[in-house]
Parts: structure tokens; C-alpha cells; sequence
């Protein structure tokens, strides 16, 4: 007859088994069927509160270049904070966990481990337990970390770290394929915003009204609060607003930015994209009051490059802290330089109008003389010096008096 500490743990391991396929059914039936990526972690922050029936749970995904984890859902604190808070990999228990790829179980006195990380918004210290764990995607590599925290002091039980361990490697494939519709969806909008972005430097507008149109258009697509393309005075070494979309009269009424002398004429200066997390905090920020009257934060800014040189840059402002990724900047990037192609195309065409309307003034002045010549037996040179003090009496052009001239000509004869 076998021990009794072995049939209790014949049945642990029983009841445990049946906890995991209750979890997995429970997964199959409410995660996997979703592809909204905001009710999956929603879906997955409900579960572990039940499995574990902790006082709060926190759900960290690493951004795109895998170097960050960023708060994306909870229960406790609040929703405010989601999106706005982040860890690196290996910094604080959740980074730890993160690089390390294994679960952090602490019963009492979290915020005295040597890996515990403070934020000021974020009341992590008010807890005195913390369990940590992985999510493991399908190619068995970390995409996030789920922490479950206890008021009070609290003995994880193997149970319990079994359950979320269960949870964190079962919930990956569920995550990823969200993330996946989301990216497919936004790189769909992508796609469908430059080729509205070709259409519109194909119609022929005039400069500014299509340049308004493209700030809408990457607002639209980037869903930012602001957007601004600014383009180089060469002359004045500034950079002049030409187009936004903004929320006050403000914005577009501000002074030129110096280069040189202002955050943003460095994208001038070394060519390249800037990403700023707050603007707000930064020094080198010139407007930070007007930053915080259009409720902006996070920035980033690409330069519109056309042969070799900066002709301008392109703002994007988002209303809450982001972290902007590789892909937000390569189309940034690809729409600044459609633009910078649409802004020189414009002005080869202003150019090539300016040259037709110089050449049909000349021809005009010319006609003008041969009629004063023959009518008033003037030389050629007291034919023009009598066209130029009419202008200069009336200050009418000289193709407007030219025209006077050949019309009474006409009518005479």
C-alpha cells in the first residue's frame, strides 16, 4: 500500500493536470479567437487574475527592436499608464525575467530585491509579493513578461507559479498572431497612404495645398496629434512651416526655426531621423509650453532629401509617450522623399512657366516697339525708354503697357 504523501502527490499532480486543460480550454475558447490585439492581453489579464487572484497584473510586450518591454494591459493601475511605461531587457525584475526567459516568484519585501525597479507612477512598491513570468511565443523565444502582485505578503504556491508558467507559454502563439493582423492592417494603411500620396503629387496641385494634403494624409495614417513639413530658407539658414495639422492658430504663428539653434534643425544638420520620447523634457526644445498646449509628446522627425541635400523635414508629434518603430520611420521616411520630389517637380514647373511668361512678355515688348518706331519715328532705344517712363508713370507692368499699346494699334488700324 503506497505512502500517503505519495497519493497526495499523485493527486497535486492530478489536480494540476486538470487546472492546465481547464487553462487551455479556457485559452482556445476566449484568446485564440480574437485577433484584436487590445481584447487578447485584455482576455489574458482576466484569466491569470482568476487563476491567481492577485491585486494587481501587469502585461509588459517587447517593442519591435526587442530591446524594451512596455506596459500594453492591467488591472490596477491606471489605464492612463498603458503605452507609457517601459523597462529595458535585463532592467528590473521584469527585465530580468525578460532575458532570462525564467519565472521570479518573491513572497514578502518585492522592493527590497536587488532587481526591483521604482517608478514614480507607478505604485509597484505598495506590493510585498511578485510573481513574474515569461510568455513564450510559438518559436520559443520571450515576446513579453505577465507580473501578478499581492498587497500583502504572499506564498506563491507551486501551483499557482505552475498555472501562470502554463499561462505565459500558452498565450504567446495568441499574441503573436494579434500582433501579426495588427502589423498586416497597418501596413495595409500604410500601402493604401502612399499611393494617395502619389496620386496627389501626380495632380498638378499647387505647392502648399498639396503639401496640406500629405500632413493630413500621415496624420491619418500615423495617428498623430500633430504634423508639420517644414521646409530650408537657404537664404535666411531657417526652417519655415509650410503645412500642419494642428489644433491652434499658435502653431502656425510661431517664429522660423534657426538652423543650428533649435532639436530639430539637427535632422537638417546630420541628415538623418530624430526620435524624441518627451519633447516637453528636452532643453534643446523651443516651444515646450506650446508642446504642452497642443498635447504632444513623443516626436519624430525625418529630413526631405533631394540630391544629397536636406530641403526640408517632416514632423510627426503623437499625443501620449511612444516609442516610434523601424517601420513608422521607414514610411515616414518614403513619404518625405515623395514629397521632396514633389517640391522639386514644382518648381521646375513654376520655373518653366516663369520662362514661358518671360518669353511671351519679351515678344510682346518687341511688337510694342515696332509700333512706336513706325507710328512716332522713334529708334528702338527711345522706343523702349518710352515704354519704361509709361510703367513707371502708371506703375502698370511693362507687358501691361506693351499690350495697351499693340490693342490701340489694333483698333486704329
Amino acid at each position: 500500500m503506497p505512502p500517503s504523501n505519495s497519493f497526495e502527490n499523485i493527486q497535486k499532480t492530478l489536480d494540476l493536470a486538470g487546472q492546465e486543460l481547464k487553462i487551455l480550454h479556457e485559452i482556445s475558447q476566449s484568446i485564440s479567437c480574437s485577433l484584436d490585439l487590445d481584447q487578447v492581453l485584455h482576455k489574458i489579464i482576466d484569466l491569470v487574475v482568476d487563476v491567481t487572484r492577485g491585486d494587481s497584473c501587469l502585461l509588459y510586450l517587447l517593442d519591435e527592436n526587442r530591446e524594451h518591454l512596455v506596459l500594453r494591459a492591467s488591472k490596477n493601475p491606471h489605464p492612463k499608464l498603458i503605452g507609457k511605461i517601459g523597462v529595458r531587457v535585463g532592467e528590473g525584475i521584469t527585465g530580468w525575467v525578460a532575458r532570462e526567459a525564467e519565472p521570479v516568484a518573491i513572497a514578502r519585501h518585492a522592493g527590497k530585491d536587488a532587481r526591483f525597479k521604482v517608478f514614480n507612477s507607478l505604485p509597484e512598491d505598495k506590493y510585498e509579493a511578485f510573481l513574474s513570468v515569461p510568455i513564450i511565443a510559438p518559436t520559443d523565444r520571450v515576446t513579453g513578461v505577465i507580473n501578478v502582485q499581492h498587497r500583502k505578503a504572499h506564498r506563491h504556491s507551486d501551483r499557482e507559479k505552475a498555472l501562470l508558467s502554463i499561462i505565459g507559454h500558452q498565450v504567446g502563439g495568441a499574441i503573436e498572431n494579434a500582433r501579426l493582423y495588427q502589423e498586416s492592417t497597418r501596413r495595409s494603411q500604410q500601402i493604401s497612404t502612399l499611393a494617395q500620396v502619389g496620386q496627389v503629387i501626380s495632380s498638378g496641385r499647387y505647392l502648399e495645398e498639396m503639401l496640406q494634403l500629405i500632413v493630413r494624409m500621415i496624420a491619418e495614417m500615423m495617428q498623430a496629434r500633430v504634423c508639420s513639413i517644414m521646409l530650408v530658407d537657404t537664404q535666411k539658414n531657417e526652417l519655415v512651416l509650410k503645412a500642419a495639422k494642428c489644433s491652434s492658430e499658435e502653431y502656425w504663428q510661431r517664429p522660423n526655426l534657426k538652423i543650428g539653434k533649435s532639436m530639430i534643425s539637427r535632422v537638417v544638420k546630420e541628415k538623418a531621423p530624430l526620435m524624441v520620447r518627451d519633447v516637453t523634457k528636452e532643453e534643446s526644445y523651443r516651444y515646450p509650453e506650446l508642446a504642452t498646449k497642443e498635447g504632444v509628446r513623443s516626436l519624430l522627425s525625418v529630413p526631405m532629401i533631394l540630391k544629397d541635400h536636406v530641403i526640408g523635414v517632416i514632423n510627426v508629434y503623437s499625443a501620449e509617450e511612444r516609442i516610434f518603430s523601424n517601420e513608422d520611420q521607414r514610411v515616414l521616411s518614403t513619404v518625405a522623399d515623395q514629397a521632396a520630389l514633389a517640391f522639386e517637380n514644382t518648381k521646375l514647373n513654376v520655373a518653366i512657366l516663369e520662362s514661358q511668361e518671360a518669353l511671351q512678355t519679351r515678344k510682346l515688348i518687341e511688337r510694342a516697339k515696332s509700333i512706336l518706331q513706325k507710328q512716332a519715328h522713334l529708334s528702338e532705344d527711345e522706343a523702349y525708354k518710352r515704354l519704361q517712363q509709361q510703367s513707371m508713370r502708371t506703375r502698370k507692368s511693362m507687358r501691361e503697357i506693351a499690350e495697351a499699346v499693340i490693342l490701340s494699334s489694333e483698333m486704329q488700324g
